[in-house]
């Protein structure tokens, strides 16, 4: 027979290990993302954004609502994966681009902001204020592309997509909290 261990200190001790391990993994997922993100090719990279895009933004295209974007240049940078795209619209569909001569508007943040973002954990507007997300160049054309952004019902999404993007949104959005240690906040990695 297996003896229940009541032991609290035991528990809170093991919580919070976990905690920790959950943290860190959060913070340092970037990193190690970097080297075998920067190994796909970009004609993979471009084959999966683009169905992504056009499955997530069915209905907006059908409506007209990313007009605005046609002949336009949205530039999407992941900082701390040292990836970035262009994206357009062209003759009604989506395009992406792995360089481009101009750029009408950027957008750049790292992955765990850019997932509080898509997961709605996060508001763009206070990542922007808060210097976690850069939006330069056409300010209109930027408000455009997030007011789109925001517009975009997650139900729409199919349920697979839509219950794996909270999960993920909810991991990091708890993952970047700082454990607290004997009721003092533990030092940032």
């Amino acid at each position: 027979m297996f003896a229940v261990i009541r032991c609290p200190a035991l528990v809170k001790g093991a919580f919070m290990l976990l905690k920790n391990l959950h943290h860190k993994l959060v913070m340092q997922m970037p990193q190690l993302l970097r080297l075998p993100v920067s190994l796909i090719p970009f004609s993979a990279k471009k084959s999966v954004m683009v169905f992504i895009l056009q499955r997530i933004f069915k209905e907006a295209l059908t409506d007209g609502d990313f007009d605005f974007l046609e002949e336009r240049f949205l530039k999407v940078s992941v900082d701390d994966l040292q990836l970035s795209c262009f994206i357009t619209l062209q003759q009604g569909k989506l395009l992406v681009l792995e360089q481009n001569d101009t750029c009408d508007v950027s957008f750049a943040a790292g992955l765990n902001d850019l997932i509080l973002i898509a997961g709605r954990k996060e508001d763009p507007d206070s990542l922007f204020f808060q210097r976690r997300l850069r939006i330069e160049g056409d300010t209109e054309l930027g408000l455009e592309v997030k007011n789109l952004i925001d517009s975009l019902d997650l139900d729409e999404l199919p349920k697979i997509i839509r219950l794996a993007l909270n999960d993920l949104a909810l991991f990091v959005q708890k993952g970047i909290q700082i454990p607290e240690i004997a009721g003092e906040r533990a030092a940032t990695i």
